[in-house]
């Protein structure tokens, strides 16, 4: 038989089964859950049980946010989206709502996901994305903490300028299977000022030296000012002065404050040991004491002091309480414990952000003679960038400072503070 006519061969780049291999670009969001084989030898059924709700609300809003889920493999779960912008929104709505279910859970039992955004070339088969791209996305995953994201430098530069969030460079990391160094960024604050676990943080609460430094400071800042008060109160110049006042008699036996004492001379002994003038701003816990020495001591001493100042220094010592976050229909409210001080009329302090953020969180206020008070906070990344403001008003009566005020996206806040008390030596 004569042979047939010859036939095309594949196209080029055709597989055997002559199918064309198809490529896109594409955000890809990889997400897991940390410590998923603990959480499931410890009880299999629960874990799984929160596991699927979970699962629920994270496909969910993946498909609010315009994208798709195509692949799942045990606790993984890969998705696809056509803007960065979107995968991003979405992945710090998952964050947060799961946080939201979290926190009815005990903390051995909550189920966290971690989760890398890359943006990338990949192979299309069938409803599966392939190659270098989900690879990307997957390993930025493992560099996120329990409950945070990670993003490439790919992605942090199309949405920078577009999402009001927080970032913490990483700096180039290196990943298994990657040929080249990745350009790496965590998420420390979403929309709104809502935290985020990020490395940074975690790296510093693993380092337990950050935290003897931090409390050494800060007691030695409370001591100074608590000091400083002291002899403010007394009219007295400096440490020589308080040095040289016990040979006086005429001083202390003219100081009303002294007659609570029992004997003439516990006045100027307890005055003459520097170890001791911290006692009594730490026992402005009741805060008339303070306010009477003061004014008694203003009126005494020869320097002129006005009578407004005695009554602000009476609202002078360190407060501390709980600072809260409204909440919003995508964030949960939540409170969080800080502390400040009132010196001289002037509120002052900063503080580290709880979650794993990284961010430091700054406050100034002025304290008027009536008690009023005018609060700003704001937030700094470690580089000194300013990413969140919160402005407050409020009043300090009977030894609490109480304000309210708003985040400059309209989300409210409020601060409760107490005078702390401390015993007097």
């Amino acid at each position: 038989m004569p042979d047939g006519p010859d036939l095309p061969g594949p196209p080029p780049g055709a597989q055997s089964g002559s199918q064309i291999i198809e490529r896109k670009l594409a955000t890809i969001l990889s997400a897991d859950v940390a410590e998923f084989s603990r959480l499931m030898n410890e009880d299999e059924e629960q874990t799984l049980r929160t596991f699927r709700g979970h699962k629920k609300i994270f496909e969910s809003l993946v498909m609010t946010h315009h994208g798709r889920v195509f692949n799942t493999a045990g606790d993984a779960i890969l998705a696809e989206f056509a803007s960065p912008v979107e995968a991003v929104r979405c992945a710090t709505d998952v964050q947060s709502a799961l946080r939201t279910r979290n926190e009815q859970l005990p903390p051995t039992r909550q189920v966290r996901f971690r989760i890398g955004i890359n943006i990338g070339d990949v192979m299309i088969q069938g409803q599966d994305l392939l190659g270098d791209g989900v690879n990307l996305a997957a390993r930025l995953q493992t560099a996120a903490e329990p409950g945070g994201i990670c993003i490439s430098g790919s992605v942090h530069d199309q949405i920078r300028n577009k999402l009001s969030l927080s970032f913490h460079s990483m700096g180039e990391r290196s990943y298994k299977n990657i040929p080249q160094p990745v350009r790496t960024f965590s998420i420390v604050e979403a929309e709104g000022g809502a935290p985020l676990p990020s490395p940074k943080a975690a790296s510093a609460r693993q380092n337990p030296a950050i935290w003897v430094i931090v409390a050494l400071v800060v007691v030695a800042g409370i001591g100074y000012a608590a000091y400083a008060i002291h002899q403010r109160g007394r009219g007295e110049p400096a440490p020589a002065a308080t040095a040289a006042a016990p040979p006086a008699p005429a001083p202390s036996a003219a100081t009303p404050p002294a007659a609570g004492n029992s004997t003439a001379e516990k006045a100027p002994a307890s005055q003459s040991q520097p170890g001791n003038v911290v006692a009594p701003p730490a026992a402005a816990g009741d805060a008339k004491p303070v306010a009477k020495s003061e004014v008694t001591a203003a009126a005494s001493a020869p320097a002129k002091r006005p009578h407004a100042s005695a009554t602000v220094a009476s609202f002078d010592g360190v407060y501390s309480g709980q600072v809260c976050y409204g909440g919003t229909p995508k964030l949960p409210r939540h409170c969080y414990d800080a502390a400040g001080t009132v010196l001289g009329g002037k509120l002052t302090g900063q503080w580290d952000m709880p979650g794993g953020r990284g961010v430091v969180m700054h406050v100034e206020g002025d304290i008027q003679p009536s008690g009023d008070a005018t609060i700003a906070m704001h937030s700094e990344d470690q580089d000194g960038t300013r990413v969140a403001t919160i402005n407050m008003t409020g009043a300090i009566r009977d030894g609490s400072l109480v304000a309210s005020g708003k985040f400059e996206r309209g989300r409210p806040a409020s601060l409760d503070w107490r005078l702390a008390s401390q015993s007097a030596k």
